[in-house]
């Protein structure tokens, strides 16, 4: 398949999950995470059966920071990953955009209990209002589901410097067919389970089957990668937990001539 064509085909995926989801996306969202902002990364230490800090370590271990870098962590939530990059390389200058102003307060309130400093921008990450070529290292976890991956994907390589690298995390489809369904099956259950015990309002319960939903229509790790190449980026890496069912990738934007 050429490449004009496979990117016109990954148009067509994210056009389908656009028009699928964009009610959730656009009115729906902001109420869930408002909720779940309070409790959240307890929700996911529960959903995980105690593998949330393992996920992390392991995604951290795949970022490489130099002293004096500018960093930016894309739907940061509550700064988990700046927070901890700022632990490995104190003298970051770490940059946060999220939409959800909730979830960004608890984030500053995490980084001030620990003396740290993130800047922290509520806006839209489809459009990202930094200027070109700006930041050595750009991170994106856990929200890719909730967004329309190829134009995200190509603001970061617009922000990022030459040479710069974008690193993505996020639960994805598993290739197997089988572990998709177990996959989809438990999810549907901790759903449920972790919804009763931190007493979730309406509008997370009502998002249990988009949850799922955004999975079957979003990419495994090698259509992801493939994503990230037909875009435009360079050493395109990636590596796959349990089956697939968690995915992290790792690529470059291009050097200047």
């Amino acid at each position: 398949m050429a490449n004009g064509e496979r990117v016109i085909q990954f148009s067509a995926r994210e056009d389908g999950r656009e028009d699928q989801f964009k009610q959730v996306w656009t009115q729906e969202l902001n109420d869930v995470f408002a909720d779940v902002a309070r409790y959240y990364d307890r929700a996911n230490h529960v959903a995980s059966l105690g593998l949330w800090n393992w996920f992390r370590k392991s995604f951290l271990s795949t970022i490489e920071v130099k002293s004096g870098q500018r960093v930016l962590d894309v739907c940061a939530g509550t700064n988990a990953v700046g927070i901890a990059l700022l632990g490995k390389q104190r003298d970051l200058e770490v940059h946060a955009i999220d939409r959800s102003e909730a979830m960004q307060e608890v984030g500053r309130q995490r980084a001030a209990q620990r003396g740290l400093h993130i800047e922290s921008v509520i806006g839209d990450v489809h459009k990202l209002p930094f200027p070109d070529n700006h930041f050595d290292v750009v991170t994106l976890q856990y929200a890719s589901r909730h967004l329309r991956i190829m134009d995200v994907a190509k603001e970061i390589q617009r922000v990022l410097k030459p040479g710069g690298h974008f690193y993505h995390s996020d639960m994805l489809r598993p290739g197997n067919k089988l572990v998709e369904r177990l996959y989809y099956g438990y999810l549907r259950a901790c759903l449920t389970f972790t919804a009763a015990i931190f007493r979730s309002n309406s509008a997370a319960l009502n998002c249990r089957d988009y949850f799922i939903s955004t999975l079957r229509m979003f990419y495994s790790a090698d259509e992801f990668s493939q994503l990230l190449r037909q875009l435009g980026y360079q050493e395109v890496s990636s590596k796959t937990l349990l089956g697939g069912m968690l995915g992290f990738h790792k690529a470059a934007k291009a050097p200047e001539r």
